[in-house]
């Protein structure tokens, strides 16, 4: 099985987290599952820039990222969060390996919007190189920066990486591990499972907004490429990977279409 894991929040900040997850991680590539980590850092990066006197701004939940902030994005997010992250999973047992979308092309992307600056919407991926470290029992670990025919880098949201990278490669199974316990409809309740119309329901009501909402526009992008299986699911909850991958629901699974219930 090939499984896309995206990681963001507070999962990467807190050290503690970071070890077990990465602990996590390792048990499941060690019973032979195939797997690709993309990262975000938004905290990290917000921090970074607070220190040095550069207000973070936000249009639609993206950060617009002038040619100051995208020279932090590569310092933070393809930098210091991905090495970081790299150690932690070398430190419990597994070969990995730090990537940006920039290297080997894996991740083609151009400007959206010229209000929002060096932000990138993904036109393509290459899973070319993931294959490549992957027949050789690497783990790659790709940071949400990508690169345009034109040699410009840009900032692309993670969980749209995130879905691009697992569509590209065929993975089977797309997680979301996030800093909640997954998808709440409007009484703040967790919804186990959504369909994709739920989603967007969901979005259209006003009950999910923020980087929820790019999580589910990401879930619905996946799944219209091809991925089976999409979880939103609790990082900090015990061995949420474990268990997400021996079947049981924890958080919100997504799927194509609701299921319907036969009377025969």
């Amino acid at each position: 099985m090939k499984a896309l894991i995206k990681l963001g929040g507070t999962l990467l900040d807190a050290p503690e987290l970071r070890a077990n997850l990465a602990g996590q991680i390792a048990a499941q590539a060690r019973r032979g599952i195939q797997i690709t980590v993309v990262h975000g850092g938004g905290k990290q990066m917000t921090r970074y820039l607070a220190e040095r006197g550069i207000e973070s701004r936000f249009v639609n939940g993206l950060r617009v990222t002038t040619a100051e902030t995208m020279d932090a994005v590569l310092k933070v997010l393809a930098g210091s969060v991905n090495q970081e992250l790299v150690a932690a999973l070398i430190a419990a047992g597994v070969r990995a390996v730090g990537l940006s979308g920039v290297d080997g092309n894996l991740v083609e992307a151009e400007q959206m919007d010229p209000a929002l600056g060096m932000v990138g919407r993904v036109k393509r991926a290459h899973p070319e190189l993931l294959d490549l470290l992957i027949s050789q029992r690497y783990l790659p670990v790709v940071g949400c920066v990508a690169g345009g025919p034109d040699g410009r880098m840009y900032n692309v949201n993670a969980d749209q990486m995130a879905a691009a990278c697992a569509a590209a490669w065929r993975a089977d199974r797309l997680v979301f591990l996030t800093d909640i316990a997954g998808v709440l409809d409007a009484a703040g309740l967790v919804q186990p499972v959504l369909s994709a119309e739920e989603c967007q329901r969901l979005i259209a009501t006003g009950v999910v907004t923020g980087g929820m909402q790019a999580k589910l526009n990401a879930a619905a992008a996946a799944l219209d490429a091809g991925v089976d299986e999409i979880e939103i699911a609790p990082g900090a909850s015990p061995d949420v990977l474990a268990r997400l991958f021996d079947g049981e629901l924890a958080g919100t699974k997504i799927v194509r279409a609701a299921r319907v219930t036969s009377h025969d």
